[in-house]
């Protein structure tokens, strides 16, 4: 075992790590690597949840994922059972220009998977990093350099996902700006709702000024309960504004889901056979395919325009 591999063995209780094996059907690898950043401002609507779980279903459909924690909390690193007090991390790669191939770890039942840890230091990042030069594109940077290297060794990450803090500070900044998808989870209740105004505004400078590639292409309803009203309301909101953007496969209020980080885990380790895990599941799945059918849905119009602007020439059209 790599000696940079999380011990989550040991901090299961010496419980077997069980559901990591791929998928019978693996996953469509995507063109070209794909960067998420999972962002929302308001804390506690299961960002990080959806943001290690849907990584960890990624790479169980054979992907290579890297999973980067950028919230001084370090919850992702909790999940993946990464010790937060004896490893490098993220700020020492966005303050101390420490080379992100330092600092990656193999998570531990997962070959497909890595993270690149959050550690205690990572809150006083947004303090250090407001002097600095070029600030907002010190994430940027790290990460084209790392997957750069990845790529020429010949293995390539199918997809990074970046995990915020729950504000709009400079670390989300730096993720906005390093990413060129944004996923939003939300939570299936009223003030998520409100929240995501701001959100939006923050991602319509970073558009304007750093980072014309960045769009909100993910919307994933989380803690969903069917048997409320307000759930539903909340629901069907989303879809009217959103409906492109919106995986329509909420992810419900289980109790998995809450046990699986206290194990040092993923609900896809924990209990791969709960509806929590199904759930994720099927939203990674969802996300892998409606890329690649998108793709061939704007290759199939840029053939028609081509064939169109042909007939034209032609005097046919």
């Amino acid at each position: 075992m790599d000696s940079r591999e999380t011990t989550q063995a040991k901090q299961s209780g010496g419980k077997k790590v069980v559901g990591t094996r791929r998928l019978r059907e693996p996953l469509p690898k995507p063109k070209a690597t794909r960067i998420f950043t999972v962002a929302n401002q308001k804390g506690g609507v299961g960002k990080t949840t959806s943001a290690v779980n849907i990584a960890a279903a990624l790479s169980m459909g054979g992907l290579r994922t890297l999973v980067i924690d950028l919230d001084p909390q370090g919850n992702a690193s909790t999940a993946f059972s990464i010790a937060r007090d004896d490893v490098a991390g993220m700020f020492e790669v966005i303050t101390r220009d420490l080379p992100m191939s330092e600092v990656v770890i193999k998570v531990a039942g997962y070959p497909h998977l890595e993270c690149a840890p959050a550690t205690q230091s990572l809150a006083n990042a947004e303090v250090e990093l407001v002097p600095m030069v070029a600030r907002e594109l010190r994430l940027k940077k790290a990460l084209q350099t790392f997957l750069l290297e990845r790529a020429n060794k010949g293995e390539r990450i199918d997809y990074v996902i970046i995990d915020c803090p729950p504000s709009l500070g400079l670390l989300t900044i730096n993720a906005l700006v390093a990413a060129e998808e944004l996923m939003i989870p939300i939570q299936c209740e009223y003030y998520s709702l409100e929240g995501l105004a701001l959100l939006l505004h923050t991602v319509s400078l970073v558009q304007e000024h750093l980072n014309q590639n960045i769009k909100l292409t993910t919307i994933v309803l989380t803690m969903f309960d069917g048997r409320t009203r307000l759930a539903n309301d909340v629901a069907d909101s989303v879809r009217a504004h959103y409906p492109k953007e919106l995986i329509d496969i909420p992810i419900p209020r289980a109790v998995r889901i809450s046990e699986a980080p206290s194990y040092g885990q993923t609900v896809m380790t924990y209990d791969p056979l709960s509806i929590g895990a199904q759930s994720y599941m099927a939203v990674a799945r969802e996300i892998a395919v409606r890329r690649r059918v998108n793709h061939l849905v704007v290759e199939r119009q840029r053939v028609a325009q081509h064939q169109q602007r042909g007939w034209r020439r032609l005097g046919w059209g």
